[in-house]
């Protein structure tokens, strides 16, 4: 139900829910080397810290999951409960969907970082003088490489920031120059629940895809934006726009495999599901614009790979 919520809301799809299940090892770990001495006060946008964070609160999984790749994660003191990775990471009862200013301020943090204003959330903490960091949902893989280093200058961490990013950067560049040219793009149907909410190629899983030449089926039911990127479609349209492959973000939260899509009404004229080019993502890692990005444009490169050319 959180997630179909999410997915109902949006851009808040990729803001909070960071999927619903326990993650594996990847390639994404805690980074363990240290920066040099770090000068304080430093400051990014509007927020100036004046020492080192030590006690830091993070109520966002991508978050979460940049803190601990820059090697702050012995600075983090608590997450919230949709922080499932790494396992490492002081998982609370603390929710970034309703996000409790006595129940953070209990917590003693010197840094919150959330990743939307809910119910004005960060006026509550300011009032408090708790120190709070926004990082929105990326946008851009550039914005997502921005995030980490921003983190990485406020926790003292900025050298392993920069490496981090460049590393990014450098395998995402490989991955995709490995996957062989097509004459023809491929077209995707990206799924964020089984009620047809998707993603166009102005979201950041949209550029994740344009990566590879493809063609989003959903760009014309938000051609103006006005669904800020993130549009449901009916099953007619899916079935009409006849997308070469299918990509489910929600396999873990709402079982859909390509098992279940090949069974639903009408699909079976579609040449995903007639050709079996139908892939299952893991939710978390797909809905989170972090480090392990980078396990996302892998498992995209490797079903592109296994389509005919």
């Amino acid at each position: 139900m959180k997630r179909m919520l999410t997915a109902a809301l949006a851009a808040t799809a990729l803001l909070l829910a960071g999927g619903c299940g326990d993650d594996g090892d990847t390639s994404a770990t805690t980074t363990t080397t240290s920066s040099a001495a770090v000068s304080y006060p430093v400051t990014v946008g509007d927020l100036t810290l004046d020492a080192r964070p030590e006690k830091i609160v993070s109520l966002t999984p991508t978050a979460t999951e940049m803190l601990f790749a820059i090697g702050a994660g012995s600075q983090v003191t608590a997450v919230d409960d949709q922080s499932t990775y790494p396992a490492e990471a002081p998982k609370t009862d603390l929710s970034g969907f309703k996000p409790n200013a006595e129940a953070i301020a209990a917590k003693d943090p010197d840094l919150v970082v959330l990743s939307d204003d809910i119910d004005k959330i960060v006026s509550q903490l300011d009032k408090l003088k708790i120190p709070v960091f926004v990082t929105p949902a990326a946008k851009s893989l550039d914005q997502t490489y921005q995030q980490i280093e921003q983190l990485g200058t406020l926790t003292g961490h900025s050298s392993e920031a920069g490496a981090l990013t460049t590393q990014m950067a450098n395998d995402i560049d490989k991955i995709v120059a490995g996957v062989p040219k097509r004459t023809t793009p491929l077209s995707y149907y990206y799924e964020l629940d089984p009620t047809f909410f998707t993603v166009t190629s102005k979201t950041f899983i949209g550029e994740v895809f344009s990566l590879f030449g493809m063609t989003n089926v959903a760009d014309p039911a938000d051609a103006d934006g006005s669904k800020g990127g993130y549009p449901q479609l009916s099953q007619e349209a899916i079935v009409k726009s006849n997308p070469d492959t299918i990509f489910l973000a929600d396999s873990k939260c709402c079982q859909q495999s390509a098992a279940t899509v090949t069974k639903r009404t009408g699909w079976s004229t579609i040449t995903a599901v007639k050709t079996g080019q139908i892939y299952a993502l893991d939710d978390d890692i797909a809905s989170r614009w972090g480090p392990r990005t980078v396990d996302l444009v892998r498992s995209v490169a490797d079903a592109v790979a296994k389509v005919p050319a």
